[in-house]
């Protein structure tokens, strides 16, 4: 493949172009914001799941205080109609006094049991409370966290984004100028060899693959004719000839 000198310099503005997208794409991929968003990511699922677990704790906790406090009043509601009616002088029979006060006694032990239910569920409804409105205060505190580090994230891609934009525009208008046959060679090589096609030839040294080419490969090179498109003998990229070349 033939092409003037100058098409060739082109190519290399050309890759150079494409080196430069290379890194604003990985300078957008590798934003620190991305992976401090992947962690308040991690810490809002499982601050979720706690709350769902501390919410659902606090529910069950208040019907279960809820049954309690229901049960001591039927105890105390009995407790005082056996009172009344030990009160009332209505039972004269020795033997149904003796089982209604045993009855009123034991009612009366029945409601301190089932209040102190009612204290101890008590206690962990509010255990359960303060732990929901901990994890709350948690979760908006890393919430407002991950939002500052999206904001700040698309912030630096935007501008990313525009760079990348320009160079684009640019990478266009030299590629237009390189004949049609030596930039599909370029685009097949730099898809092959890790998005470099295209290397400058500086002081014997093929910039590609950076090794310097032996005296045989040297004197194919300065052999060719100036428009001769050659490729480096070790990485095949098209090598381009400068006054720099040492050859």
């Amino acid at each position: 493949m033939n092409a003037a000198p100058a098409d060739q310099l082109r190519l290399l503005d050309v890759q150079a172009l494409d080196v430069r997208l290379s890194q604003l794409d990985h300078r957008r991929s590798a934003l620190p914001e991305h992976a401090e968003l992947e962690a308040h990511a991690r810490d809002l699922a499982q601050l979720r799941d706690l709350l769902v677990a501390a919410q659902t704790e606090e529910s069950d906790t208040a019907r279960e205080q809820t049954k309690a406090e229901q049960d001591v009043d039927q105890v105390r509601t009995r407790a005082a109609r056996d009172q009344q009616r030990l009160d009332s002088g209505a039972v004269t029979s020795p033997k149904d006094l003796e089982n209604l006060q045993r009855e009123i006694a034991s009612l009366a032990r029945r409601q301190s049991d089932l209040e102190d239910v009612v204290l101890d569920v008590m206690e962990r409804r509010e255990s359960a409370q303060g732990r929901v409105a901990e994890l709350t205060e948690r979760l908006a505190a890393v919430q407002a966290a991950s939002d500052q580090a999206a904001a700040r994230r698309d912030e630096a891609t935007a501008g990313i984004d525009t760079e990348i934009a320009d160079v684009r525009r640019e990478r266009e208008a030299v590629a237009a100028s390189v004949p049609a046959d030596l930039l599909k060679l370029y685009e097949k090589l730099r898809e092959q060899q890790d998005g470099v096609g295209a290397a400058r030839l500086y002081q014997r040294r093929c910039e590609g693959c950076q090794l310097e080419l032996n005296i045989t490969e040297l004197n194919d090179v300065r052999a060719a004719a100036p428009d001769a498109v050659v490729r480096c003998e070790n990485c095949r990229r098209i090598l381009v000839r400068t006054a720099e070349s040492g050859l």
